[in-house]
């Protein structure tokens, strides 16, 4: 962790003092300064909704990788390396250690549905290339209610932040794609899964939190894992026109282990 580049594994400290060195790209100055606004800030004179995620910038536990593609296979493969890097030291690093990761910008604005593709772009690629097998335990078809993205052996949440969100600011990045990767662990670990008393009361706070952030009802999306009726995949990046958001999830999973046939998309 924290080794030399924008590429490596870094905590919340190194990312803000290599920004301030000097020591990074623009624009991951830029996605820096942005995310670290957007956690710690207020809007409508609401805080950020999530305050578990307000809290751990403030702490400073997340960490941190910038991935300098979308669609680079070498970028996409050094993003792999960096969350089975984070999935090994995470859980003896903060008790809110969340991996977040900077895309590079595009070089020219993207639609809603350009940026939907390149989310399930990654994460296809992701498990293309996961050294680990699909776990047991979980469906391989999104359209189950206890389906989620898994990298590793691992059960993550990945949610986005993405320029086209001008109406839902709790999503809007004005640089480019974020995507932060929260294990189910974590979520255990902080007693906030939807099957706890605590996990219930959270997330109405949460909700609470997010119409007057945003100033919008929250997306009808949202909803909790393993709740018959709600889904997964929609949640990682919420739709702003439904005409650009996927109806099904483009992404195949498979059990297949190991994937001789795998290329790079």
């Amino acid at each position: 962790m924290n080794e030399p580049g924008i590429q490596s594994l870094m905590d919340q400290a190194t990312l803000d003092r290599r920004v301030r060195d000097g020591q990074t790209p623009s624009w991951v100055e830029d996605h820096w300064r942005s995310f670290e606004a957007g956690l710690l800030g207020e809007r409508n004179g609401s805080p950020f909704p999530c305050f578990f995620g307000a809290e751990s910038v403030q702490h400073g536990d997340p960490l941190y990788t910038a991935v300098p593609s979308m669609s680079d296979p070498e970028a996409l493969l050094s993003l792999r390396d960096r969350i089975l890097e984070y999935l090994d030291v995470y859980q003896d690093h903060a008790d809110k250690a969340s991996l977040v990761t900077f895309f590079k910008p595009p070089e020219r604005p993207l639609s809603e549905r350009e940026y939907h593709d390149a989310l399930w772009h990654v994460l296809q690629t992701l498990h293309l290339h996961d050294p680990e097998p699909w776990p047991a335990d979980i469906p391989t078809d999104p359209d189950d209610p206890y389906w989620e993205f898994c990298l590793g052996g691992e059960p993550m949440f990945p949610t986005c932040r993405a320029p086209f969100y001008e109406n839902r600011k709790s999503r809007y990045c004005p640089i480019g794609l974020e995507i932060t990767f929260q294990p189910r662990e974590l979520f255990e670990r902080l007693d906030v899964t939807a099957d706890t008393d605590a996990g219930q009361r959270a997330r109405g706070v949460i909700q609470d939190r997010l119409e007057e952030y945003d100033g919008v009802c929250p997306h009808a999306d949202l909803g909790d894992w393993g709740v018959e009726g709600d889904r997964e995949w929609p949640q990682y990046m919420l739709s702003a026109d439904d005409q650009q958001a996927p109806s099904e999830c483009p992404v195949t999973i498979t059990r297949e282990h190991p994937k001789p046939a795998a290329r790079l998309p």
